[in-house]
């Protein structure tokens, strides 16, 4: 499994007794510094709503709440200490000067509106709060951007997990929903819950996109209709 896989499956242990508070504090480890993957915490969480030990709506609002308190950290650790203190303390947490360069680059090409899209994107979300902190973006911008593309992949998480609960039945468990995401050599339903997983993620982002640019093109077109009169 490798070591990461162990530190992953250690923290799981430590805080999955905690219910709701264990979701929002997970979520805030995997929002901010630590590479920890969102599919261990919203998608064990949607199959204990499959199975009646959790409620969904609490669930996904503590996620939400953990994954922007994630977002927070990290935009206010860029903006409090700037480019050098992330880059000569990163390493120490898998975080590389390289990394940093492809988040600015991703939101100086994209703006404001990357601290949305890139929730939905792996590695991005984890990062890109801190070339938005120091940007200095508007915080209300940021807050609803993050909460927003947060909330949209913590749903779908959700209902991932509630429906392998649905499709696999007795062939899937919290352990190996958990076992899916950090292992080198999962079984053949781990392996359809990770490929599940991918296409979701690559739907949504593509959706969102197209809405994106729909907008874009519809606002364009506007200001062009209201200049001519």
């Amino acid at each position: 499994m490798g070591v990461l896989g162990d530190i992953i499956n250690a923290i799981v242990e430590m805080v999955g007794a905690l219910g709701y508070v264990g979701i929002f504090i997970m979520m805030f480890l995997e929002s901010s510094f630590f590479p920890f993957p969102s599919e261990v915490v919203m998608i064990p969480a949607g199959y204990l709503v499959y199975k009646g030990e959790m409620n969904a709506i609490i669930a996904v609002l503590c996620g939400i709440g953990g994954s922007l308190a994630g977002a927070l950290f990290n935009y206010y650790l860029a903006l409090k200490f700037g480019r050098e203190f992330l880059i000569t303390y990163g390493k120490y947490v898998f975080f590389t000067e390289q990394t940093m360069q492809k988040m600015e680059a991703f939101f100086l090409k994209h703006g404001p509106i990357s601290t949305f899209v890139g929730r939905l994107i792996t590695v991005v979300r984890q990062y890109i709060s801190l070339p938005a902190g120091l940007a200095r973006m508007n915080l209300a911008k940021f807050c609803f951007y993050t909460s927003l593309g947060a909330g949209i992949w913590v749903v779908i998480l959700t209902i991932i997990g509630y429906y392998a609960g649905v499709w696999f039945g007795s062939n899937m468990s919290i352990d190996s929903i958990i076992h899916a995401f950090t292992s080198k050599s999962p079984t053949e339903a781990e392996i359809e819950l990770r490929n599940i997983v991918k296409q979701a993620g690559i739907y949504t982002l593509g959706f969102v996109i197209v809405c994106v640019i729909g907008y874009i093109a519809y606002w364009r077109i506007r200001r062009k209709q209201n200049a001519t009169y």
